[in-house]
Order: structure tokens, then C-alpha cells, then sequence
């Protein structure tokens, strides 16, 4: 439920043709009076994303959230196949009223496992409407043209029979969000759930702009939005004050204390232009005579618990000075810094408001090209020490960690720290929530006026604490729709050249995870994948795609998740080992090796047949995947059964004969020290060399045990024991997972994880523990530096239906 109701929360953070026209856009059925539409391209997506944040999982826990997930909470039993639509509106007696469009299908309301379920049907001018209860909560739908709609209000479904013309302002906004998002908002004018996006309450939405449109990005620690705010060419809206005027640099975060709660800064390039504007909007003539601001190209406000101090950023310091003649009577100096009288506190409130509502400045100092106006002495101590000690917002980690997500340069920037952002959203929800957003202390808005609209960019995103060297800190921690079905594991992002996560759940659903934590996409396959997925170029352009197998499937996916034509290749018998997939030349000339059984087959990486791999069938099962190595020019496809080892060329003809073996083991075939080497089921290290020589090595394994070898660097396990070269270390008894071995940046490291106790090891090439380990994890890990900070993260298994990324600091 919580998809329909958080979206709604969220905006109150971030701030005519004929009747018979044809409905073919699900836009088209949205009810004339919704306030809200939130549009959802993938609805599993979505949910899994709000699921994962943390700053919605805080606000859910607010009164205004459980009152609307109960009115919404029957929605859920609805599963729609594509874009879907939900309408939020109040009627004639202020109560909530929702509204969903989709396509319909089949699948998208089936009420035979729904419990006290009871289904009537009204007639309404000769049309259906079914009428639907579920444990005492009513709602109402209909099917028209072949789209599902359906509402808590009866009134509205026989309202959307009537085909209203269509409001082409909302057509227009609604086409400017995109389709690749976690979901997208719409709020339309006079709206009845927003009050204010802004620190200052006597900013009201409804007169700022019209529509707002926002697509909206959900990572496990962070909301990104953008989009656009719309007004008409009417001087009735705020955002209007900025036409014919260029955004300037914001720099009011260069004098704003760390320690603030908040500023709000606006830019120009002309101030006449923009005084025009507001004259216009407030019906006045003129506003002010003043030559204050003739030089000035921002103007902002600092917040500070209830006191407030304005900032004056100007092009012209001596002529901005020149017209302070008059208002240049010291009063005290702090740190060298002259504070001054100023006589006319008002004139801020008279130019700016509603925007700047302060008319108490009485003071006011200079530092370089900014000019303070304040009625406290601390408060100006206070700026001119940040300023002068550099310990500005600017210079702050919680702010340069945000700035990325908007523009240098904006109409209007808002900063707000966690107590502000709590105090717009309490406004909002019309009493005082108990919830926590302390460590939300850098959240940014900025509207960037253009042609009669602005762009909108945004984030609200959580402090990281700082961390001490060596220190283990947990990044991520990713609930999917179901349990682990295996290990996660990285892949490259082609675009970024940075990692992120797959990983299955089982319900064979393959989810692709970025790393901030954000669910990109979901794919039902046929089947557990088998083993790692492998990343191949398969048009060699520098694109990447994931293959794999399953027991009946070969799948080569696009970076959407969407299946790359020819594959997924079908298979009547079963697959029994996962995909090998082979370059023999590095040329990206791929051959995906498919293990049934006794028998292999390869393909191409365009998933057709290689009729030159003549290979005919093992003596037995094939008991690990095949593995391709190269040794002095010569290529080997190396793969075991039982009882025999199998060395081919590229044609699939014995490249090496060997001896018969008694027992192998399981285990990988590696090549370590110039050797095709595995182990037994007894415990031996199996060596074959290139002529088909072997030799054993006893390494007193148990039969449960774990091999993992680079060319000169053995890793095993057995029970409590981890050798890693020749250093044997004795663990905790427990049930551990089988080692893993990563090799980054010249450096080794191996893994394995305790599932009994839930802790996961990782070990330098001298067996040494790492500093802070173990941690919490309940299965194998991948090691990788997925992103441009240079730390190593790891991912693992948390609870059942949860990943975990760690940092190494």
C-alpha cells in the first residue's frame, strides 16, 4: 500500500477541445477535479523503491501517512501491466478521493483469493460499473475502451463515462515527464493538499506557479528530483517575477554558516527587469525608489531557529556602499568587521514579500562583495566568524554532497538542514508529526526560470557520518519483494563505468540494483539462474549485456533488462552447469558453452549454433562448469567428470589425454602454478599438467570442503580451517560458506562467511583478518571498488529478503 500514499507525502516536500474527441492516452480518463496524479511506468519498481528508502520509511510513520494507506488500502490487490495512473482529489466535503487508470488486462484484478470479497454490478445509462468490498472498504470501476478505471467515489467513475474535454495545459505538462524514473508527479493548480515548498510560510504554492510537474528518482539514502514548474504568461504567479531575467551563480552558501538551518537565495542579471516584475505582480506602480539594489544580482535570506538575516550580493561593492551613505554608522566591530545602523528594516519586506518577509534588520556588515543586514548582534558574529574561519556551508561535506544534483546557477535555491525540512513538512501536514529527519541536513530545491516555466532540480539526501580509517560502514541495505534465491553479485554499468548489483529472488524474479540503492528494474525468468552471470559486448560497441543461464534458458539481457533478440534460447533438456561463456581472443568474439549433462553445446554470442565444435558427449555427467585457459598460444576447455578430466582445443577435439581419476570433486577446474588443478572428494589437491601428467597433493580436506586459486596463490577450506598459501587458520566452529577469493588492485583477498553465526571474514594474502572484521552477513560476498571513491565495498546476504553493501574505509 505504501506506493499509493508515500508519493502523495513526497510532494509536500519538495516542493479546451470538443467532447468527442477520442480517448487513447491513459491521461485522458484522469478525473477533472484531481489535484495530484502520480504516474508509475513500472508499478513493481516503484514499490520496491519506496520500500527501500529510508527518509519515506520515516515519514510513513506519520499520522497523515496511516490515515491515507488505510482509505487506499484495497488498491493493492490491484496488479497492472504497465504505465498506471492514481488521482488524488477531495470532494465537495473535503475528504480524500482516489482514482486509478491502467490498461486494462486479465491479470490486473482477480478477486478469487481475495478474502471477504463482495462484488455487485450498478447500471449507470445502460453502462457497468462494478461495485467492489473488501473487508468493509468500497470502491467502484468500470472498463472503457479498453482502459481499467476505478475509484472511491462512485460519482467520479459515472463522471469519466462522460468523456470531458481535455485540458491541454495538463496534456502538455504531462508530456514532459519521462518514462525512466521510479515515478512521476503532477500537481495541478489550486491545490488542496500542498500549503508550501518553502522555509518561508507566506510562499504559497498555489500562488507560486500552476502545475508542477517532477520525476523522481529513490535511492536507499537519497530522493532526486526534476522536472518543471509551469505559470501562464500572467503576472497572478510568483515564479513570473524572474521573466526576461538570466539566473546568476547562487553564492549565498559561501557566507551562510555551517551551523544555520536553512537560506533561500534568488539571482538576477538586471534588478530593474526583475523590480518591474514584481511591481507588476503586487498591482503597484512602482515598489521602491531605492538605489540599494541597483547593483545587486542576488538577495537572500539566512535562517537561523527564528532570526533571519539578509544577504545582498553585489557586482559593484563602492557604488552598492555609495548608496549605504547615509547608514554607515558604526555601532561595534567584531574580528575587525565593522557593524553598522540601518534605519530602514522595512525596505526588505517592501521589495521582496512574499519571498523575504523580515523587517527588522536594524544592522548590517560588509564582507567582500556581501552585504548582512540583521536585527541580532550574535547572529552577524556568527556569519562573520564562519566566514572569516571558512566554515561556510560551502565548505561543508553535507552540502558539497548534495550540490551535485542541482545547477550552479538558479532563480531560486532553497537549502534547508533537518529541523527546517521537518517544520515544511509539519506546515503541510497540519500538526506536529513525530518522525526523525535529523540526518536529512542537506535537502536542496532551485527553480530555473526559462520561457514562462522553470526547471525544478532537487534532492533530499541523508548525512553520511563521517568515518575513521579502517572502520566498516554499511552503505546499503536493499529489501527485495521476496527471499534471497542466491548470492549477489556486481556488474558493470557500461555508461557510468562504475558497479552495480544483480541478484534473484525466489520467485525467480532477477532484480538489477544501482549502487545507491535504487532498483532499476525487475525481470521474472524461467527458472534460478545457474552460477555467476557473465557480462559480454555483443555488438562491440562498447555496450554491455548480461548472460546466463537457466535450467531451460539461455538469456543475453539488454541493460534494461530487456531480452537481446535472438536469445532467451529455449531448451527441452535440461541445462546442468552454469554458462561459460569464452573470447578466446579478446576480439569480443564470444562462444556461450551450454553443459547438459554428458553433453555440450556452443553457441555464438548472436546465439547461433558453432558447427565447428565437434564435440560429442562426456563419459559421465559433467560435474562443473567448463573453463577456457590459455597457455604459451594454445587454447584449452578444461571440464571434469567423476572420473576424468577433459582437455579439448577450440573444436572440441582432445587437445591432451588423460588419466582416469578415481573420485573429483565438485570444485572448479583452476590454473594454478602452469596446472589444470581441482581437488578430490578425499582431500587431494589434483594437478594435470599440459602433457596429461598428474599429480595429488594430500591437503587433509574434508569432503564439505572449498578451493579457489589464482595462478600463484591457493586458497582452501575445510570445515573451520581457511590455508590461504601456506598458512593454515583455525576459525570459530561454525557453518561456513566456500572461500572466496578477489584480486584488486594488486592485492588479494579472501572471503567466507559463518551463516550459522552471521559473520563474514575477509582476509589479506597473509591470512591476516582485515581491521573491524567480522561483520554481519548471512552468505558468500563480492568484493569490487564500484565507484570513483577508491574504498572497496562488498555485498551479501542480510535477512532473508535483504542485500547489504558495506565500505572498507
Amino acid at each position: 500500500m505504501r506506493f499509493f500514499c508515500i508519493p502523495l507525502l513526497l510532494t509536500l516536500l519538495i516542493s479546451c477541445t470538443n467532447a468527442n474527441t477520442k480517448r487513447s492516452e491513459l491521461l485522458d480518463f484522469a478525473p477533472k477535479n484531481t489535484a495530484i496524479i502520480i504516474k508509475a511506468q513500472e508499478l513493481n519498481r516503484a514499490k520496491s523503491g519506496i520500500r527501500n528508502n529510508d527518509f519515506l520509511n520515516k515519514i510513513s510513520k506519520t499520522t497523515a501517512f496511516t490515515d491515507l494507506e488505510k482509505k487506499l488500502e484495497n488498491i493493492s490487490y490491484l496488479k497492472p501491466q504497465g504505465e498506471a495512473l492514481i488521482c488524488l482529489s477531495k470532494d465537495n466535503h473535503d475528504s480524500l478521493q482516489f482514482s486509478v487508470v491502467t490498461k486494462y488486462n486479465k491479470a490486473l484484478f482477480t478477486t478469487d483469493s481475495i478474502p471477504n470479497y463482495i462484488e455487485e454490478s450498478l447500471i449507470y445509462k445502460n453502462k457497468t460499473i462494478i461495485k467492489s468490498t473488501i473487508n468493509d472498504a468500497t470502491f467502484y470501476s468500470a472498463v472503457i475502451d479498453s482502459t481499467f478505471f476505478a475509484s472511491s467515489s462512485k460519482a467520479l467513475v459515472e463522471a469519466v463515462f462522460e468523456n470531458a474535454p481535455k485540458d491541454e495545459a495538463l496534456n502538455k505538462i504531462y508530456r514532459t515527464t519521462a518514462s525512466d524514473k521510479t515515478f512521476s508527479l503532477i500537481i495541478k493548480p489550486e491545490n488542496t493538499f500542498l500549503k508550501s515548498l518553502f522555509i518561508q510560510d507566506s510562499i504559497l504554492f498555489n500562488d507560486f506557479s500552476e502545475y508542477l510537474a517532477l520525476d523522481v528518482d529513490l535511492n536507499q539514502n537519497n530522493i532526486l528530483f526534476n522536472g518543471i514548474s509551469k505559470a501562464n504568461d500572467s503576472t497572478q504567479s510568483l515564479i513570473n517575477i524572474f521573466k526576461g531575467t538570466i539566473p546568476q551563480e547562487n553564492q549565498i552558501q559561501h557566507v551562510a554558516p555551517s551551523n544555520c538551518d536553512g537560506f533561500l537565495s534568488m539571482t538576477f542579471d538586471n534588478f530593474k527587469t526583475f523590480e518591474k516584475n514584481m511591481a507588476a505582480y503586487k498591482h503597484q506602480d512602482s515598489i521602491t525608489t531605492s538605489a540599494l539594489f541597483n547593483d545587486v544580482i542576488e538577495i537572500g535570506s539566512i535562517y537561523e531557529d527564528d532570526k533571519r538575516a539578509i544577504v545582498l550580493n553585489s557586482i559593484d561593492v563602492i557604488a552598492t556602499n555609495d548608496a549605504l551613505l547615509g547608514e554607515q554608522t558604526i555601532t561595534d566591530q567584531y574580528r575587525e568587521i565593522n557593524i553598522y545602523d540601518f534605519s530602514q528594516p522595512e525596505l526588505f519586506k517592501q521589495m521582496f514579500s512574499p519571498l523575504i518577509t523580515f523587517n527588522q534588520a536594524t544592522k548590517y556588515c560588509v564582507l567582500d562583495q556581501f552585504f548582512v543586514f540583521a536585527n541580532n548582534t550574535e547572529m552577524l558574529q556568527n556569519i562573520i566568524s564562519n566566514y572569516q574561519n571558512k566554515t561556510t556551508l560551502a565548505e561543508k561535506d553535507l552540502y558539497q554532497n548534495s550540490h551535485y544534483a542541482i545547477s550552479d546557477a538558479a532563480s531560486i535555491l532553497q537549502f534547508n538542514n533537518g529541523a527546517t525540512l521537518k517544520s515544511i513538512l509539519n506546515r503541510n501536514f497540519e500538526n506536529n508529526e513525530n518522525f526523525d529527519v535529523s540526518q536529512y541536513n542537506a535537502s536542496l530545491v532551485q527553480f530555473i526560470y526559462d520561457n514562462n516555466f522553470a526547471h525544478v532540480n532537487g534532492v533530499i539526501q541523508k548525512n553520511k557520518t563521517k568515518v575513521s580509517d579502517h572502520s566498516i560502514s554499511e552503505e546499503l541495505n536493499i529489501k527485495l519483494d521476496d527471499h534471497l534465491l542466491n548470492q549477489p553479485q556486481f556488474v558493470k554499468n557500461h555508461i557510468t563505468n562504475q558497479q552495480e548489483i544483480v541478484v534473484q529472488d525466489v520467485n525467480n524474479n532477477l532484480y538489477l540494483i544501482s549502487n545507491g540503492g535504487r532498483i532499476l528494474w525487475k525481470k521474472q525468468l524461467q527458472g534460478p539462474v545457474l552460477g555467476r552471470i557473465e557480462q559480454i559486448d555483443m555488438y562491440k560497441n562498447g555496450r554491455l549485456q548480461l548472460a546466463f543461464a537457466t535450467p531451460n534458458r539461455v538469456y543475453v539481457l539488454d541493460r534494461n533488462g530487456k531480452e537481446v533478440k535472438p536469445f532467451a534460447l529455449k531448451f527441452n533438456d535440461k541445462i546442468t552447469q552454469p554458462l561459460a561463456v569464452f573470447d578466446y581472443d579478446n576480439r569480443k568474439n564470444y562462444r556461450l558453452l551450454v553443459t547438459q549433462g554428458k553433453n555440450l553445446i556452443m553457441y555464438d554470442g548472436k546465439g547461433s549454433h558453432v558447427k565447428g565444435f565437434t564435440y560429442k558427449s562426456a563419459n559421465n555427467d559433467i560435474i562443473c562448469k567448463p573453463e577456457h585457459f590459455r597457455i604459451s598460444g594454445k587454447d584449452y576447455i578444461v571440464f571434469k567428470t567423476k572420473t576424468i578430466l577433459h582437455i579439448l582445443n577450440r573444436t572440441g577435439k582432445t587437445r591432451v589425454k588423460t588419466q582416469e581419476f578415481h573420485s573429483f570433486s565438485d570444485e572448479p577446474v583452476f590454473l594454478y602454478n602452469g596446472n589444470f588443478t581441482s581437488t578430490s572428494t578425499d582431500g587431494h589437491l589434483v594437478s594435470t599438467d599440459t602433457k596429461g601428467g598428474m599429480s595429488k597433493q594430500n591437503l587433509n580436506l574434508s569432503e564439505n570442503h572449498g578451493l579457489q586459486t589464482t595462478s600463484k596463490t591457493l586458497v582452501a577450506q575445510s570445515e573451520n580451517k581457511l590455508t590461504i598459501k601456506d598458512k593454515t587458520t583455525e576459525l570459530d566452529f561454525g557453518q561456513y560458506t566456500k572461500p572466496s577469493l578477489f584480486y584488486i588492485n594488486n592485492k588479494i583477498y579472501v572471503s567466507t562467511t559463518d551463516i550459522q553465526a552471521h559473520k563474514v571474514y575477509l582476509f589479506d594474502s597473509q591470512s591476516e583478518l582485515l581491521p573491524n572484521f567480522p561483520v554481519y552477513g548471512n552468505g558468500p560476498i563480492a568484493l569490487e571498488q564500484i565507484d570513483k571513491d577508491n574504498k572497496l565495498e562488498f555485498v551479501t546476504k542480510g535477512d532473508d529478503n535483504s542485500i547489504i553493501m558495506y565500505q572498507i574505509n
